[in-house]
């Protein structure tokens, strides 16, 4: 049986999730959220990119707006300008204190992470058909 250590490829990757009590939580999903919104300026069009229905987003847009003090995201309807959404200041803030708070643990964590990473079991090497 031919086997593979895990590849410069196989990277692995630290995702965070903070709780902030019963209510409130931020981690890696409503962060990419956040981040496509800003990108697309739309709700809709940031979780279609993410594969997540639209009603999915709304509520997580929702939550977060109700989590926070001040709104994260801002949407208009539709009408003769087309709706759309964008991150408020709050929004933006949030966004880049969690992506800082990714890239510190990231760094702070690589040592360990290889020694978990060295670790693994080798993955198994594909077969050719």
């Amino acid at each position: 049986m031919n086997e593979t250590a895990p590849s410069s490829s196989d990277r692995p990757e630290l995702r965070i999730r903070i709780v902030f009590g019963d209510d409130a939580m931020l981690g890696p999903g409503k962060a990419d959220l956040l981040e496509r919104i800003g990108e697309t300026g739309s709700i809709a069009a940031a979780g279609r990119s993410m594969a997540m229905s639209y009603k999915r987003a709304w509520m997580l847009v929702e939550e977060m707006n109700a989590a926070f003090r001040d709104p994260l995201v801002e949407s208009s309807r539709g009408g003769p300008h087309g709706g759309g959404a964008r991150l408020t200041e709050a929004g933006e803030v949030v966004l880049a204190h969690y992506r800082k708070l990714e890239e510190i643990m990231a760094e702070a964590g690589a040592a360990r992470i290889g020694q978990l990473q060295g670790m693994l079991r080798p993955a198994p090497k594909a077969t050719e058909a």
